[in-house]
């Protein structure tokens, strides 16, 4: 930075580096780990966990009533995200665990498990290898806040908290015909999903819990006592699943849950590309976001007319070719905009840009001068629908205001005879500005991954909640082709 020039330049790729790093979560995640562990020694604890540290995996607790297909849905997680499965059942069958040997005395005794003992149990298995590796995936655990409490106190919380809900009597229903395959350790039903290998029905047998209706509305009870308390511990991180409903399309809304991501306390600038035909609202949107959230708004086109204007160096550059309808060389273009976008307003309160880029070459050009967007959107319109939104636009070459014959047409009679077409209205010249981007839509597409495209063929304001709502939350996280 050097604060003697003026106006005052920021190096763009500030805010881009701590972003692409997420250097705000992971002093987060170092504080909290401190504050946590209270080490004798933060810096070589620090240390440990920098090297050890792997923030970019799923941590999951699937919960639910029983018999509302908790194991099978985690365990299809599991497979698909390829995490750890954890249970009480699976931290019970550590052979090798002294914490597991005594959570079998209590239970042998049939008495209740501690807190403190389970939430040990649960801390050592997710300091295993594969655990902070992959991710895991906790099923039906905790089971109260108190339990969920004693997670938090030591550091463990998810990124996910699914809860897969079903009327009672729908899950009456299925713990009566529930059975277990004791060698494998696979849920059928008798109605839904009976096994079609002959060894497999022979070897079938009910649940430990028992089938019975009786058994079953007194573990709903102690369910339903503690669903509001759990819930209250991860309300931010709370999403509810119809568990009535086909496996296939139960697991489908859960992973599309599990593709979310949760919104940061990090400070953000939006950096934002508006792209599209001609006449699919660009500039509308544009104000839209300046005006709600204070942020700059960025044209390409005008930058280059108020540098002729100022007579720069850089307008003297640009003016022959504007006079000429030629168009503009990509590195003076580059040359204003990176100008713009590191002075201080746009550094610090954000900008979204329009008109640049049109090619993928210009895209890459763009974030090789280090303005690389966070959020980019494509404006879909119908080519019918451009030609009804400019062929029919008029000026009034008295006040410069627009109309439009059939959204905004002319109050009065003087105000139609002196309103004009703009030639660039013309269908002739739409049409090539249509085909100039048409041109180079697909490479400029394939450059920005996480391009979103908007339908804005509706009303500006609908489109505008739909940029919104992209804008505010955190992108979801792309499907990785296997």
């Amino acid at each position: 930075m050097d604060s003697t020039k003026k106006p005052l330049r920021i190096p763009p790729d500030f805010g881009t580096y701590a972003e692409r790093h997420g250097l705000f979560e992971m002093y987060k995640r170092l504080i909290e780990s401190l504050l946590i562990n209270k080490p004798q020694d933060p810096l070589d604890h620090l240390t440990e966990v920098l090297k050890r540290e792997n923030d970019d995996v799923p941590s999951v607790i699937i919960h639910g009533p029983p018999a509302a297909g908790k194991t099978s849905i985690a365990r299809m997680v599991c497979a698909k995200l390829r995490t750890a499965y954890i249970s009480q059942d699976t931290l019970l069958a550590d052979d090798v665990s002294p914490l597991a040997a005594k959570a079998k005395e209590y239970i042998a005794k049939n008495e209740k498990v501690p807190t403190e003992l389970w939430v040990d149990m649960v801390k050592t298995r997710l300091q295993l290898f594969d655990c902070i590796k992959k991710g895991w995936v906790m099923d039906g655990f905790p089971q109260s806040r108190e339990q969920a409490l004693a997670l938090q106190e030591v550091g463990i919380s998810p990124k996910h908290y699914v809860v897969l809900d079903a009327p009672d009597s729908v899950l009456i229903e299925r713990q009566m015909g529930k059975r277990i395959d004791p060698e494998t350790g696979g849920v059928y039903h008798t109605t839904f999903d009976y096994p079609s290998n002959a060894e497999v029905e022979r070897r079938l047998v009910e649940p430990p819990e028992g089938c019975s209706e009786e058994s079953m509305v007194d573990r709903l009870v102690v369910y339903h006592r503690h669903t509001q308390g759990l819930q209250s511990c991860y309300d931010k991180l709370y999403k509810a699943v119809n568990a009535d409903q086909p496996t296939a399309d139960v697991f489908s809304q859960v992973m599309t849950f599990l593709s979310s991501r949760q919104r940061t306390l990090a400070p953000h600038n939006p950096r934002i590309v508006l792209l599209g035909p001609t006449g699919s609202g660009k500039s509308v949107q544009a104000a839209l976001l300046a005006s709600k959230y204070n942020i700059v708004s960025v044209s390409s086109g005008q930058l280059v007319h108020e540098a002729i204007a100022n007579e720069s160096k850089i307008g003297e550059a640009i003016k022959p070719y504007v006079d000429r309808e030629m168009l503009v060389p990509d590195n003076l273009i580059l040359k204003i905009l990176d100008e713009r976008l590191s002075q201080l307003d746009c550094a610090t309160r954000g900008w979204v840009l329009r008109g640049f880029p049109r090619t993928r070459e210009q895209a890459e050009n763009l974030q090789n001068e280090g303005h690389e967007p966070n959020r980019v959107f494509f404006l879909d319109v119908p080519n019918d629908s451009v030609y009804e939104r400019l062929t029919l636009r008029s000026l009034d070459a008295v006040t410069g205001d627009r109309y439009h014959a059939l959204y905004n047409p002319p109050r009065t009679t003087d105000i139609k005879d002196r309103s004009a077409q703009q030639p660039t209205d013309a269908e002739d010249a739409i049409r090539q500005r249509l085909s100039n981007y048409y041109a180079f839509a697909e490479e400029i597409a394939d450059f920005y991954e996480d391009a979103q495209h908007i339908n804005a063929d509706q009303d500006p304001h609908t489109v505008f909640e739909c940029v919104e709502s992209m804008l505010v939350n955190p992108l979801p996280k792309r499907a990785q082709v296997e």
